[in-house]
């Protein structure tokens, strides 16, 4: 039984309702999470998170920020420690995504059910530019390429985003490349940055 409160501080209530909120999209994915439940969680009466909150959606939108600020942070804190590579910091951004959206499916899927969020909303898109401009960055100073930055950065998001949600859908499995014997998710890594610098390839 969850106890009602109504002792949180005003500042502190965001915070916890969030955290409840993650949690119920960690059980029950997106279509789990709604406010009723949400402040049944945190103990407090179904209308307190109006007062943060306006709606599901206004709700759904500061979790997916808060989602790319971690994802963000967890980038940035393994390419410090990865090394003045290039390439391997490309490969160790990927990976970091793809680990991440393995280890929580719901989180990840709620990124880009763009009808449930708030597009406009500018913490969010403050949070997901951080990550793209990480990654154009560190495209620029590593791929020679007839095509910018930003397409490289699109082509990479959007393979590493298919992967994991074919890996999700149970519709790829975890293997190794039979020609090099790495792991899958780092040979298509490999495989996209040969496609966008033709120096590679004539190594």
């Amino acid at each position: 039984m969850i106890k009602r409160t109504d002792s949180y501080h005003h500042k502190n209530l965001r915070r916890e309702l969030l955290k409840a909120a993650m949690s119920l999209l960690d059980k029950k994915g997106v279509a789990g999470v709604t406010i009723r439940e949400t402040a049944r969680r945190t103990g407090v009466a179904h209308s307190a998170p109006a007062n943060h909150f306006a709606n599901r959606k206004s709700l759904l939108t500061a979790i997916a920020t808060e989602i790319f600020k971690t994802l963000g942070q967890r980038i940035t804190a393994q390419l410090a420690s990865a090394g003045p590579d290039p390439e391997e910091r490309i490969r160790c951004f990927a990976e970091s995504v793809i680990t991440y959206g393995l280890k929580h499916p719901h989180r990840f899927r709620l990124l880009w059910l763009r009808d449930n969020l708030d597009n406009s909303d500018e913490s969010l898109v403050a949070a997901m530019d951080m990550i793209y401009e990480n990654l154009v960055s560190e495209l620029t100073a590593t791929v020679s390429s007839r095509v910018s930055p930003e397409s490289q950065a699109i082509s990479l998001w959007a393979m590493v985003h298919g992967y994991v949600c074919m890996r999700l859908d149970g519709n790829l499995v975890s293997k190794t490349d039979e020609k090099t014997g790495e792991l899958r998710q780092h040979a298509i890594v490999t495989a996209l940055l040969d496609g966008l610098s033709p120096s590679r390839r004539a190594r």
